[in-house]
């Protein structure tokens, strides 16, 4: 069992090495491995540039993917130092699991939930009530089981009780950024993405409203338990300071309640 289990730890590892996670032969003792929320992929990229600009010697490497994946990712193995989910659900799991450093867990943004359509549509939706409507055939989310933005579409819609109504027109996405890819192609009548992605349609999408009865969106980060970089905590006191709450706010995430002073 014990090799078995070695062997699996193994291909999860050379997985995440084909994904781009550890290019070329940099030692690991020079780089800090961050799994982050696909949705705030422009966000913390320039984020780490910052911090690879103030801590000369230190390469942040991201691996950017739908936060339930992540997590999966982590479980099998994956070499990981900090984890900045896109809900506080898969960071309870990440925790309830061990995988997180205790005390080290912090809220660092907010997002909001929007409708969003093509921007050439000519189907005048005002609000997700409009969904039902026979015109609309296809509405693209984020797949509830492992993306945050369609977890937080699904409860929208089992509030309004609209959830059962709309199953045979929903196109499940991967990640809420693929989801906003679909929006730009005009492969989709409607969809779901978040504020910050609105602000990445280059023109191809408008956004309709605002869609409420979800829990908070609230993105948590932390240190993974097993990381034995002593930056990782550092970066994420870096995520959290006041200058870079301004380059999260620049893609449109909203501060934290309580820290946007």
């Amino acid at each position: 069992m014990k090799r078995i289990m070695g062997i699996r730890r193994i291909v999860v590892v050379l997985c995440v090495v084909c994904m781009g996670i550890l290019p070329g032969a940099r030692a690991w003792g020079e780089d800090l491995i961050v799994s982050a929320g696909a949705g705030m992929a422009k966000a913390m990229t320039a984020v780490g540039q910052a911090y690879e600009k103030n801590h000369p010697g230190v390469k942040v490497i991201f691996n950017f993917a739908a936060s339930g994946t992540l997590l999966q990712q982590m479980v099998q193995g994956a070499p990981v130092d900090v984890f900045a989910s896109a809900d506080q659900i898969t960071m309870d799991k990440a925790a309830g699991q061990g995988l997180i450093l205790k005390g080290s867990r912090t809220d660092f943004a907010r997002n909001a939930l929007v409708l969003a359509v093509p921007a050439g549509s000519p189907l005048g939706l005002r609000g997700v009530r409009d969904l039902t409507r026979k015109e609309v055939k296809t509405i693209a989310i984020g797949n509830p089981e492992v993306v945050p933005a369609g977890r937080y579409a699904r409860q929208s819609f089992v509030a309004e009780g609209l959830w059962d109504k709309l199953l045979d027109k929903f196109v499940y996405a991967n990640t809420v950024s693929q989801v906003l890819d679909y929006l730009k192609r005009g492969e989709v009548d409607a969809g779901l993405i978040y504020g910050t992605d609105a602000l990445q349609g280059d023109g191809k999408i408008r956004v309709v409203a605002e869609v409420k009865g979800h829990e908070p969106i609230v993105f948590p980060i932390a240190v993974i338990s097993s990381s034995r970089r002593q930056q990782a905590g550092d970066f994420i006191r870096f995520v959290c300071s006041s200058e870079m709450r301004a380059v999260f706010g620049s893609y449109g995430f909203l501060p934290v309640k309580g820290n946007d002073k």
